[in-house]
């Protein structure tokens, strides 16, 4: 029996429109698309709880899901707009539903607030591009979302804020010096939730494209001196991922395989699926 997934999208409609315009789909449908590489016979309905009156489901029918994956977002937690509560009100019934639950980046930080942790502004600033020498923690050596992963490893990344204050039952599975967080499992109402503040999702020309949307900001923060630098990384990136074997464009950007290679990159969210949502299928009497 095909897995069913619910992928919820952190973005406004604005930022969904503008996404979609500029790389051809929405963030949930590129995560939906992963989830069907890993899962090639999957189901994956989508839910928008930015919106006003969205149609979302109730605890029952979050508990229909196999699985639930939350994406990133351009908000920012602590403003607590009505965007941004209704979605940490969904994460607590997703909590509550026992449905197992991944997210990244934003999706993290909704899962941590949502269970009574906190998120505030890097002091470090942006991470943008990669977040660079990952390393799973002491509890996290061993943990079975970072299966398959080394050591040390980079992945795609940009974000400002970061979980600051983890709920009292959850652990801390990886982390980096410009975030301490940067992968977490959190407990809460009977539901166990994986995150990532990185986003494995991401392959390199759907994170070009969200470079170049950001021009002004990366030139503003002092990451790039002009337009034509932005617009040369994401060109970089955009030929790299077409063509993994430029070994030139890998090492002048510090890439590897966990970068490159799709299985590589997406370790967590296709152990997410097969560790947690196919192996809980049976046990949740779906089989």
């Amino acid at each position: 029996m095909a897995l069913r997934f619910l992928v919820v999208e952190g973005n406004t409609r604005g930022a969904r429109q503008a996404h979609k315009a500029a790389y051809g789909q929405m963030l949930s449908e590129s995560y939906a698309q992963v989830i069907h590489a890993i899962a090639r016979d999957a189901v994956c309905d989508i839910a928008f709880p930015t919106d006003e009156g969205a149609n979302l489901p109730d605890r029952a029918g979050l508990a229909s899901y196999d699985g639930i994956v939350l994406t990133g977002s351009h908000l920012n937690i602590y403003d607590r707009t009505p965007e941004i509560l209704r979605q940490i009100d969904l994460m607590r019934a997703i909590y509550a539903s026992g449905t197992p639950s991944f997210g990244s980046c934003w999706g993290l930080q909704v899962a941590a607030v949502a269970a009574d942790g906190d998120v505030r502004k890097n002091p470090l600033g942006r991470e943008v591009g990669f977040a660079r020498r990952l390393r799973p923690t002491e509890e996290g050596r061993g943990h079975p979302m970072l299966a398959g992963r080394p050591e040390v490893y980079d992945a795609p990344a940009i974000h400002l804020d970061m979980v600051t204050a983890l709920p009292d039952d959850a652990t801390v599975i990886a982390t980096n010096p410009v975030s301490a967080v940067q992968a977490a499992e959190i407990r809460r109402d009977g539901g166990l939730f994986w995150g990532v503040q990185y986003h494995p999702e991401f392959g390199l020309t759907e994170l070009a494209t969200i470079l170049r949307q950001r021009t002004d900001l990366l030139i503003r923060e002092g990451f790039c001196r002009t337009p034509e630098e932005v617009a040369s990384y994401a060109d970089d990136l955009t030929v790299l991922d077409r063509d993994p074997s430029r070994f030139d464009l890998a090492w002048r950007h510090g890439v590897d395989a966990e970068v490159l290679d799709p299985a590589c990159r997406t370790r967590e969210i296709r152990n997410f699926i097969e560790r947690r949502v196919q192996a809980e299928k049976s046990a949740r009497g779906r089989a």
